[in-house]
């Protein structure tokens, strides 16, 4: 299998991959029905990097999400999760904290509020 590049930026996403770290910042605002298939190309192959111990995907230029957007994250989720990586959800704002929450979400992921908790989180 080929390896995806250190670094990846688009339109929609920028991706930065460091060792077991994945971090997948996503341009937003909006995560509907026209981004999600176009992100999904562009993430797909860290996904399934197998060196990975964390996927983070740092939501604090979104304010919307489709429900398109939320499968592709549980898509992202599940794949994270078959390599034993944790997934994190950073940067959310208070209208998508409470749509990850009223989606049982907030379940799947861990939820990191600040920098310096989430540098806390993997080790920085």
């Amino acid at each position: 299998m080929d390896l995806p590049p250190n670094r990846k930026k688009s339109p929609l996403v920028e991706v930065a991959w460091d060792g077991p770290i994945v971090q997948i910042a996503f341009a937003g605002p909006n995560i509907g029905q026209r981004e999600t298939p176009i992100i999904q190309e562009d993430i797909g192959p860290y996904l399934k990097l197998k060196t990975i111990k964390f996927l983070v995907l740092d939501l604090s230029a979104v304010s919307f999400m489709s429900s398109m957007g939320l499968s592709m994250f549980i898509g992202a989720r599940n794949a994270a999760a078959a390599v034993g990586a944790q997934p994190v959800l950073y940067g959310l704002n208070k209208d998508l904290k409470s749509l990850m929450a009223m989606m049982k979400m907030d379940k799947l992921f861990k939820v990191v509020d600040t920098q310096a908790d989430l540098a806390k989180l993997l080790g920085k």
